[in-house]
């Protein structure tokens, strides 16, 4: 398939209602309004082509864009491309999940989540923290820098409630995946959890709400997949 076909494709699958629920929860133009579970019946035909995978995200298309997520092979992303990536990630489904997703399961994974964790940049922070949560629920607990972690978790328990209002949103879910992903660390996840309680996030004209910490990693623990690793973070 050529960029115009899928593009094409895209704006026939697109309705109005999807549309207008993703501008509600903060998606910009230009997009079609495409069910995730749409994009997906596309990914097959795209990803035999990554040049075409990538050209969809450049698009700045955010049906395209979430595609690109799903197409592209993270094991041949360069760092290079994929801050032009999170640059370009314009509102949280591409900055907290079709980029976190893409990196993490890249060469560079923690190395971005740690730059991009420190960007004075909303979404950018965001995407770090996100990025970081994705490889460690990939990442043997063998192969991940324990001590770090750690630290991390007193840097939520100290700052969260300070933070910008999608950065609150990703620490409280770093701390949900230490607890559910990390099972070395699952105690002082709870730990961290219990001293920060409810954490106050702006989720715009939606009835979205954010997860208790604390209790989400118990319901975790209670359906015995504390510590289960993921197979892949891109969905």
């Amino acid at each position: 398939m050529t960029l115009e076909e899928v593009m094409s494709r895209l704006e026939a699958m697109g309705t109005e209602q999807t549309k207008q629920t993703f501008i509600r929860h903060g998606a910009k133009e230009p997009l079609y309004g495409v069910k995730i579970g749409d994009l997906k019946k596309l990914v097959s035909a795209v990803k035999k082509d990554q040049g075409l995978a990538r050209a969809l995200y450049e698009t700045g298309n955010s049906d395209a864009m979430y595609l690109a997520g799903l197409t592209v092979n993270p094991r041949t992303m360069d760092k290079e491309t994929l801050e032009a990536w999170v640059k370009q990630a314009n509102w949280v489904m591409h900055s907290e999940t079709t980029v976190p997703g893409v990196a993490a399961e890249s060469p560079f994974g923690f190395e971005l989540a740690r730059e991009w964790m420190q960007s004075r940049d909303e979404l950018i922070a965001a995407c770090g923290w996100s990025t970081y949560i994705n490889a460690m629920s990939i990442t043997p607990d063998e192969q991940l820098d324990l001590e770090e972690i750690k630290q991390l978790l007193h840097q939520v328990e100290t700052k969260i409630h300070e933070e910008r209002n999608r950065v609150r949103y990703t620490m409280n879910g770093f701390v949900i995946g230490v607890g559910a992903f990390v099972e070395a660390l699952h105690e002082e996840a709870i730990r961290t959890a219990t001293a920060i309680g409810k954490v106050h996030v702006h989720m715009g004209d939606t009835a979205c709400k954010v997860p208790e910490a604390a209790a989400y990693i118990k319901k975790v623990e209670a359906a015995g997949k504390l510590g289960v690793k993921r197979k892949t973070c891109i969905c």
